[in-house]
């Protein structure tokens, strides 16, 4: 009985080594041959990348102003505001009401064209909206959306001003509010 000790003992430390050293070699293994590696993402927005900071490329743009070291989130229109961009105006302030506690740390933007919009209309049903004009933002915002995307949806910048997300208008209401959820979870900022 005493010879078998020893060999309990030795196994015992087997797999105490096999449980430290297992999972090791396994990552090691699936990094190295790629073998078993998640190829898709769990966001539903588009991802903008590079990354562009908006401040450093355009330290004027009275969108600066508007951070307030908040998270934003951004619709452009810049023909006038008729029915398609009420309803985005609308959608905008519900998404930003269904991120429930979290909706503090998002600031609504409307960046607008030419055209002055409806103050009566901002004032009354949209407030706390913030409305900017910038040509040049808008540009560099359309130049940045996804070709493949459809215009209309919702930019996502972050309180350092760099350009995140878009949103296409078609997109589930509830998969944006996963994706920003997601991400103010992750963000130390803002």
């Amino acid at each position: 009985m005493a010879n078998k000790t020893p060999e309990r003992g030795r196994l015992q430390v087997a797999i105490i080594a096999f449980a430290f050293f297992g999972p090791l070699l396994l990552a090691t293994w699936m990094y190295s041959t790629g073998q078993f590696v998640p190829t898709g993402t769990s966001n539903r927005g588009a991802l903008l990348e590079p990354v562009v900071n908006l401040e450093q490329l355009m330290p004027n743009s009275p969108l600066i102003s508007a951070t307030d070291s908040a998270w934003l989130m951004l619709y452009v229109n810049e023909a006038m505001c008729e029915e398609p961009c009420r309803e985005a105006l609308y959608r905008q302030r519900q998404l930003r009401l269904m991120l429930g506690k979290e909706m503090d740390r998002i600031v609504r933007v409307f960046l607008h064209g030419d055209s002055v919009p409806d103050t009566v209309f901002i004032e009354g049903e949209h407030p706390g909206l913030r409305t900017i004009r910038d040509k040049d933002l808008g540009a560099l915002l359309n130049e940045k959306r996804p070709e493949q995307l459809m215009p209309g949806g919702i930019y996502l910048i972050d309180p350092l001003a760099n350009l995140v997300m878009y949103f296409p208008p078609d997109l589930n209401p509830g998969d944006v509010v996963d994706d920003v959820k997601h991400l103010l979870k992750l963000s130390q900022i803002g």
